[in-house]
């Protein structure tokens, strides 16, 4: 099974143990480092259930990302606060509102 967040889960359980994926993300394309002795590597239900944690963090951060997406850029944002503050915050309000936290 393929896991978008294999290598963030690798890095959290096995901090400073060197390890190489080839190919997709999946528990049977990682290759642990020759100096990592068997008792540094993580079991794979742990493995999968860091993989399955820092899924769910990212998923439930969707609304972060669409509105960093819908924001103007921060020099556009810092000229309109000087020149129109009051629109601005509207402008602001309206992405909030459009993409709420869950």
């Amino acid at each position: 099974m393929r896991y978008s967040f294999l290598p963030e889960a690798l890095i959290e359980l096995a901090p400073n143990k060197g390890f190489v994926i080839d190919g997709e993300y999946e528990l049977k394309n990682v290759t642990w480092n020759e100096n990592v002795t068997t008792s540094d590597i993580p079991k794979d239900e742990d493995i999968i259930k860091k993989c399955e944690e820092l899924q769910t963090d990212y998923n439930s951060k969707k609304y972060q990302r669409d509105r960093a997406e819908s924001y103007d850029p921060i020099p556009e944002q810092l000229d309109q606060i000087f020149h129109d503050i009051d629109g601005w915050k509207k402008r602001i309000k309206s992405v909030k509102d459009k993409f709420p936290k869950p």
